[in-house]
């Protein structure tokens, strides 16, 4: 039976280190950002970062977890070149949080725990092949900058589920809770654990859900043939897409976790949890169960819209006044296309949400037809500007005036009778470009419902 459990580390979007004062972020070289205590200098005591803590509790209040009364942390004990004390800050005996959970597909994925613990530094491998390098640097900008582990249970029986609960997450930990930044180098990996006939393996250190996805079918074809006997490390290669050993898996007993005395008790108090939870807004997943009940539109849209908290702003702006269904319709299909083109994210332009009222109920009014809404969409994009000023000035308000369409109708039908001889022997594709030519010569103005019905009775003379 197909197991895979996964351990996501998250880099906290806080101005210091984790146990110092040296600043998480900068343009500086190699090994700028560091002071004796995130190297690890004898007599160097750590002091721990305050709002690192209170961002910890925000992610596990938002994942349903479960909060200790005090936690603290301990030492994890292993030689590596980028951990300079040989043992690293996490914790062990009493985490920061767990048993919680996160909703996919009407099933829920259970969160072990999560901890804090410090980021080691940096290796820097000579050449693109890491078992190829002649030489490797060490960079310790990185080491002290604070993580928070998030493990779930072996809940997880295929490897869409995880590629789903790895985006989700990452929306709500980036767009909602604003507590990491996907733009930062190294701000989320993966190690994945997956057992499928044999021992468990692990794969270290992916940064990409692609990848994630991807590593774990190649363990599934893998160990469907050759199940492994004993617990193993493995490694990623995302230019030859598969795995290598790394090691065979260590027990947490050979870590030798002993509390780190350097660090007090820290306690997690009701005042503390009830301030933080004011902080976070209704997440993601709660939207979506909202949106299908009170808007009544389909489980796609509302996925889609409800995962960005600009998107969803913005419909419910508009769903005060407009058909929710309308609006869901337009924002899902048509603006998302238009970012995509245009490459840029919805917080990246500066959409006046008035004017996308404005535009969605001229739509709803049957004021502007369809095309026309989308040329007027594409100009949103670019400049703020005044739908319904700009339909008027520029004469789009739709028309129904029968006599003037019927009259395009003809002369496109005059001037395009091999398109209606292919219509009348079946060919949809005709009929699609006679009405094409007909909202052409009428400026995309000619009410779409009414040209097809003029077009089907005229041929049929």
């Amino acid at each position: 039976m197909l197991k895979i459990g996964i351990e996501c580390h998250v880099q906290l979007l806080t101005n210091s280190k984790l146990f110092c004062s040296c600043p998480t972020r900068g343009n500086e070289g190699p090994n700028t950002r560091i002071c004796p205590t995130c190297l690890g200098y004898p007599g160097a005591k750590p002091v721990l970062n305050k709002e690192s803590v209170y961002k910890g509790i925000k992610i596990a209040l938002a994942l349903n977890c479960k909060l200790p009364r005090e936690f603290y942390f301990s030492r994890k004990n292993y030689f590596y070149n980028d951990l300079v004390n040989n043992y690293q800050r996490t914790q062990y005996e009493i985490s920061l949080a767990g048993e919680g959970y996160m909703d996919i597909e009407a099933r829920k994925i259970r969160i072990r725990r999560i901890n804090l613990e410090e980021d080691p530094g940096r290796l820097v491998h000579s050449g693109k092949d890491i078992s190829k390098a002649s030489y490797v640097l060490i960079d310790y900008n990185r080491a002290g900058i604070p993580l928070c582990e998030i493990v779930t249970e072996p809940d997880f029986t295929t490897t869409r589920e995880v590629r789903i609960f790895l985006q989700r997450m990452s929306i709500i930990l980036e767009n909602y809770l604003k507590v990491f930044d996907s733009g930062l180098e190294g701000s989320l990996r993966v190690d994945a654990n997956i057992s499928t006939q044999g021992a468990r393996v692990e794969i270290k250190n992916i940064t990409s859900f692609k990848d994630v996805e991807d590593a774990l079918n190649y363990e599934i074809k893998r160990q469907g043939s050759n199940p492994p006997e004993i617990q193993e490390t493995r490694g990623w290669d995302s230019e030859k897409k598969g795995t290598y050993l790394l090691r065979t898996k260590e027990t947490e007993a050979d870590y030798g976790f002993i509390i780190d005395t350097d660090l007090i008790k820290t306690e997690i108090t009701q005042e503390m949890i009830d301030e933080i939870n004011k902080e976070i807004p209704e997440l993601a997943f709660n939207k979506v169960n909202r949106y299908i009940i009170e808007y009544k539109i389909n489980k796609d849209d509302a996925e889609v819209i409800a995962y960005d908290p600009k998107f969803a702003e913005l419909f419910e702006y508009c769903a005060a006044k407009v058909d929710p269904t309308l609006v869901a319709r337009w924002l899902r299909r048509d603006l998302m296309r238009q970012l995509n083109l245009s490459k840029k994210t919805i917080e990246e332009i500066n959409l006046d949400k008035n004017h996308v009222l404005e535009l969605m109920i001229l739509l709803q009014d049957k004021k502007i037809t369809d095309n026309t809404a989308k040329e007027i969409l594409i100009k949103l994009i670019e400049k703020s500007f005044s739908p319904k000023e700009y339909v008027e000035k520029s004469k789009l308000a739709m028309t129904s005036d029968v006599d003037m369409v019927e009259g395009i109708c003809l002369k496109v039908i005059k001037e395009n009778k091999n398109a209606v001889e292919d219509y009348r022997k079946g060919q949809e594709k005709a009929f699609n470009f006679l009405a094409g030519k007909v909202m052409s010569l009428t400026r995309k103005t000619a009410d779409p419902e009414l040209v097809r019905e003029l077009l089907k009775r005229l041929i049929k003379k």
